[in-house]
Order: C-alpha cells, then structure tokens, then sequence
C-alpha cells in the first residue's frame, strides 16, 4: 500500500532518452540545428534541449508539433521512438 509520502509520476527516464535521440537523429538527419530547429517548431529553445538530452517528456500537443516540423506522423514518431527504445533496452541488459 502507498504511504503518504510516495508520489505516483507518469516520468519514465528510459522513454524520455529515447525520444530524445529519437528526435535528435532526425533533426540532424534534416540538417537543422537545434536552436533553429526549436524556433520552427515553437518550443522554447532550453526545453526543447532537455527533451533530446531526455530530462523531460513532451505532451501530445508538442509530440504533434515537433512531428510536423520533422515533415513526418506523430504516430512516425512513435515508432521511431519505440524501436530506439528497444535497442536502448537492449543495451541495458
């Protein structure tokens, strides 16, 4: 049973480093850099860095923005996103 203390969190480290190389891979691959990139998409610069190094997960509106500024389906994405993620899981073993 949960004390008081505990906090439920829907932060999961290994999704967020995922998506962040993810859409770190793609940028590049596109040829932006990542300020630039940031501006396009209209996110605010500092957290679209803590998104690709992975220190924050984003929220389905900016999932779809960031998609669109890649030139690919949010649900692009996410597959891209999950087949990092099992290699990252891969890895870990």
């Amino acid at each position: 049973m949960p004390t008081s203390k505990s906090r439920a969190t829907s932060f999961e480290p290994l999704v967020a480093r995922a998506f962040g190389e993810t859409v770190r891979a793609l940028r590049v691959e596109q040829g932006d850099a990542q300020d630039a990139f940031a501006l396009k998409a209209n996110v605010d610069r500092s957290y679209y860095g803590k998104l690709e190094r992975g220190e924050r997960q984003p929220s389905l509106a900016l999932l779809l923005r960031i998609s669109t500024q890649l030139g690919i389906s949010g649900s692009t994405l996410v597959q891209h996103t999950e087949v990092t993620l099992r290699r990252l899981k891969r890895s870990a073993r």
